[in-house]
């Protein structure tokens, strides 16, 4: 019996960057691809859905993902002329590079008003060099967000835990 290999064919070059992020570089969303959908719930009810105002979505993305950044600057009616902004402290790919973890700071913009840890968890609809498209959820409880921050919503609005809901298209400018 006569044993001949077979052709192997090359495995294709391994990303560097962290896995479902774009090329290194600071990524916008403009106001018409970002939208940011703010519901309030006492229990299993829905007590106040709203649609907020990007004024600014930025992604810095760093060589490394720990050094990577997530910001949103959120105003509307729904907010009662207040404004939040989220801050992450990092991105962190999960592992089956489908999904990130952005843990991160919510604030109101008053900067001497301390803030509140969140975490928005983001899939990754699509992804080439220069752009992303991301599509997640964060959630944080109402009660502690009001005596941490202030913030304050509709008495006639009860809550007991506030959901953000993220679609954003983000581009590198040319």
């Amino acid at each position: 019996m006569n044993t001949q290999p077979l052709p192997t064919a090359p495995l294709p070059p391994t990303d560097p960057i962290p896995a479902r992020l774009p090329h290194p570089g600071t990524y916008t969303a403009d106001r018409d691809r970002c939208i940011v959908e703010l519901t309030t719930r006492l229990g299993p009810l829905v007590t106040l859905r709203r649609r907020l105002t990007a004024d600014e979505a930025a992604l810095t993305v760093a060589p490394s993902a720990s050094d990577t950044v997530l910001s949103l600057k959120l105003t509307g009616v729904a907010l009662g002329g207040d404004e939040l902004s989220f801050i992450s402290t990092a991105v962190e790919p999960e592992a089956d590079g489908a999904r990130l973890r952005v843990p991160g700071e919510l604030a109101t913009g008053d900067p001497t008003v301390p803030s509140i840890p969140a975490a928005l968890s983001l899939r990754v609809v699509d992804r080439s060099d220069d752009s992303l498209i991301v599509l997640g959820t964060a959630q944080v409880p109402y009660g502690h967000l009001r005596r941490t921050t202030g913030f304050v919503l509709s008495r006639i609005r009860p809550a007991d835990r506030l959901r953000l809901l993220v679609a954003a298209e983000f581009t590198c400018p040319a």
